[in-house]
């Protein structure tokens, strides 16, 4: 079982249950104690915008899988851990956690402009022993630490060990040690990671992505 479109969930059902009102500066309350139907659209619109993790892993039968997540963060600095939270699918685990618990590894490739559409066919449902690299026509590259390929055009891309599986709810945390990091010279100045030149692809909500071109700066106060 492939992971399935949206980049990262299926999208139950929606009905979030509260308070409404015609009134734009009245508030919508819910209570998740009591709520009717899923928090997935309050939370998947509200917690905007959402980096994606395009998961490259291989199973036991030498399979790529390729597979977003937008349900992705950094856990930790030192040491360097990377976290995505893939929400389970009726069997349980998908393919893209169960090949990390398997192989103890895999590549978190970074979504930048000119890979979305890429991206975006990689989250197709496909059968079982299918690769989403081949589905799509993805160039593979090979990693430096660990076997499963990252994505030769990702700009940016992270190997990674598995850390730990946690199950929180409907969803499986996966945390990976940070072992090896693959940036190409376009995002860097000075040899150093320029933010200015990630032109990263975030997540907002349904079928909505936005790009970060619109950037502004803030001095933190002392």
């Amino acid at each position: 079982m492939t992971d399935l479109p949206g980049t990262d969930e299926t999208e139950p059902d929606t009905t979030d249950g509260g308070t409404e009102s015609n009134d734009r500066d009245a508030s919508l309350e819910i209570d998740p104690e009591t709520h009717s139907g899923s928090l997935y659209r309050v939370l998947s619109s509200a917690v905007v915008p959402r980096p994606i993790a395009w998961v490259s892993t291989r199973n036991a039968d030498g399979v790529d899988n390729l597979a977003p997540y937008s349900f992705f963060t950094v856990a930790s600095v030192e040491p360097p851990v990377l976290l995505f939270a893939p929400v389970d699918g009726p069997e349980g685990l998908k393919d893209t956690p169960r090949n990390a618990r398997e192989s103890g590894e895999f590549v978190v490739n970074i979504v930048t402009d000119g890979l979305e559409a890429a991206m975006n066919e990689t989250s197709a449902s496909l059968p079982a022993g299918e690769s989403e690299f081949d589905h799509a026509d993805i160039d593979r590259a090979a990693s430096s630490v660990v076997d499963a390929p990252r994505v030769a055009d990702a700009k940016i891309a992270f190997e990674c060990t598995l850390r730990d599986l946690l199950d929180v709810g409907g969803s499986t945390l996966v945390l990976g040690d940070v072992r090896y990091v693959h940036l190409n010279e376009s995002v860097t100045t000075d040899g150093k990671i320029d933010v200015n030149d990630v032109d990263a692809v975030g997540r907002l909500a349904g079928s909505l992505y936005t790009r970060t071109d619109d950037r502004f700066g803030l001095e933190r106060p002392p």
